[in-house]
């Protein structure tokens, strides 16, 4: 443990935090975080005096301060896998002649945030800032397709959260659930004509450094998919999952 920089166990501990839904007691982020009891006070009495952490005295709990809101805020507005995945959207269209976007889950839609149209390619819905039901695109099923069950069943509680646009794609929890499973065994989402009729999407997750999908690499085509499709858009997804430090 002594061997390990007063950075990284900073980190960890607010990583910790981070990934709790109250506050926690002393004893148990140091337990987590694998530090002596006096080591872990240390350490959160210094983000206690630079704001990352709070002491509710209280309730005998710490938890994140402001300086932690203000650090993710300041995420958002920088938009760093907004602005790395321009540039390799933009070579993964150079490479296959479609469109392609980058979409994030935005509770039961999908947001798109990145989009890079092929030329003498027809337009489609997928503007930027333009949201979809995400069980009906294939951004959005390779999204829930990476988080819990419990988390699924908690965005579709009812039949009527199941939006239709096309006649075509899941009704119910338990279909929805079988087509997840597909795209978990295949490693991608497809989706055909659900969205707009004639047009077929495929689309890999990028996941962050707990393996969880924070977006979607996507490709929209009419007619059959290229040769070497899926592997095109697995590759750019990953190459973003490891720039951002993710792990697949």
């Amino acid at each position: 443990m002594t061997q390990v920089p007063a950075a990284t166990r900073a980190l960890k501990v607010l990583t910790f935090l981070a990934s709790q839904p109250d506050p926690v007691p002393l004893e148990r982020i140091g337990r987590e975080c694998d530090l002596p009891r006096s080591t872990a006070y240390h350490l959160l009495t210094a983000m206690i005096a630079e704001g990352y952490v709070v002491h509710l005295v209280e309730e005998r709990r710490y938890g994140l301060g402001v300086a932690a809101f203000e650090v993710g805020s300041g995420y958002s507005r920088q938009a760093p896998l907004q602005r790395i995945a321009r540039h390799q959207l933009a070579s993964l269209v150079d490479r296959i002649g479609e469109s392609a976007h980058l979409a994030v889950l935005h509770g039961r839609d999908v947001l798109y945030v990145v989009e890079e149209r092929a030329p003498s390619r027809p337009p489609l819905v997928t503007d930027i800032g333009v949201r979809l039901p995400a069980h009906l695109t294939a951004s959005g099923r390779a999204l829930l397709a990476g988080l819990p069950t419990a988390q699924v069943r908690a965005l579709y509680p009812f039949p009527g959260a199941f939006v239709d646009r096309t006649g075509r794609g899941p009704r119910s929890l338990s279909a929805l659930r079988s087509l997840l499973t597909d795209v978990r065994r295949r490693g991608h989402a497809v989706e055909d004509s659900e969205v707009t009729p004639g047009f077929a999407s495929i689309a890999a997750a990028v996941l962050d450094h707990n393996g969880h999908p924070v977006a979607a690499v996507a490709v929209t085509f009419e007619g059959d998919p290229a040769p070497m499709l899926v592997d095109e858009i697995q590759q750019t997804a990953a190459v973003l999952t490891r720039r951002i430090s993710g792990r697949a």
